[in-house]
């Protein structure tokens, strides 16, 4: 499976899109390169939440490895993101080009660093880490296949799923969001938002008994994209999305001039909801305006 990312990441093709290594290799010919930002947060959770599910091919049994290639520093919390993804058993190694951050490859990748950190000087540079780094991956999933998984649940759906997310009393700066819990309760959920037009995910870990939360401190009139993904000891369960925009702030209205004299007026309007303070702005009209 294969994601690009900027401030907006993008699925160029899901883990059971192709089923051979031919079909693999013209996906990656025909894969245009998308500009912009480095939102490297943004796109550790896109994939979590978007890529590593069982509709998307992720087979609950199998290992869980991902690769991140990227030529800069993010402008978000990565580290946060990453951690959240090893914390499940999914393996990140971190290859890093041109101007990338190597404290930042190292935070993000998981141990043995010297196994999952890589830099190069420059694009074509990457061509030389191809052996070693299919050798050190086949390696790792053998490593890691061979471990105990009698815990992994077998199943997905409604048991391990929340569903039916509702979002309500939407404010200009907060919402509240509650969810029907599934049947096997998890041990956490991680509920994460960030506006949709790109910025700095947040995120809230809750309990598993805990079925809703209250987001404040948003920004106002902006859409805001929320996830709430349940957390078992070693898998995820299928996450609910919702999308909705904060209101705008209110505005004062039937602004009325009167006590007009010859170097004075009086302004009176009708507050706006939450207000602390106005600013009032007053400036000569231009010539042949009305007076």
């Amino acid at each position: 499976g294969l994601s690009q990312y900027s401030s907006d990441p993008r699925t160029e093709w899901d883990l059971s899109s192709h089923s051979t290594r031919e079909q693999v290799l013209e996906a990656v010919r025909n894969l245009r390169y998308k500009g912009g930002n480095t939102f490297t947060g943004l796109a550790l959770t896109h994939v979590l939440e978007q890529n590593l599910k069982p509709d998307a091919g992720a087979r609950l049994e199998a290992e869980k490895l991902v690769i991140l290639l990227t030529d800069g520093k993010s402008q978000d919390d990565a580290n946060l993101a990453a951690q959240t993804l090893k914390n499940l058993g999914i393996e990140i190694f971190a290859i890093g080009v041109k101007n990338a951050d190597e404290a930042e490859l190292r935070q993000v990748a998981s141990e043995p660093l010297e196994l999952t950190v890589y830099n190069v000087l420059d694009f074509p540079l990457l061509s030389s880490l191809v052996g070693k780094l299919t050798r050190v991956l086949c390696t790792r999933i053998k490593e890691r296949s061979h471990k105990e998984t009698a815990d992994t649940p077998v199943n997905t759906g409604p048991q391990l799923s929340p569903t039916d997310l509702k979002i309500s009393a939407v404010t200009s700066k907060s919402m509240h969001l509650a969810w029907s819990p599934p049947l096997r309760p998890p041990k956490k959920y991680r509920v994460v938002y960030y506006p949709s037009k790109g910025g700095t995910p947040k995120e809230v870990v809750l309990e598993g008994a805990v079925s809703s939360l209250q987001l404040s401190n948003l920004s106002s009139h902006t859409e805001y994209v929320v996830s709430v993904i349940p957390v078992y000891d070693t898998a995820l369960g299928d996450g609910l999305r919702g999308v909705t925009s904060t209101l705008p702030l209110s505005s004062p209205r039937s602004l009325r001039v009167s006590e007009l004299s010859h170097n004075s007026l009086r302004l009176s309007w009708k507050a706006a909801q939450g207000a602390t303070h106005y600013l009032v702005l007053c400036s000569a009209a231009p010539d042949g305006a009305e007076d």
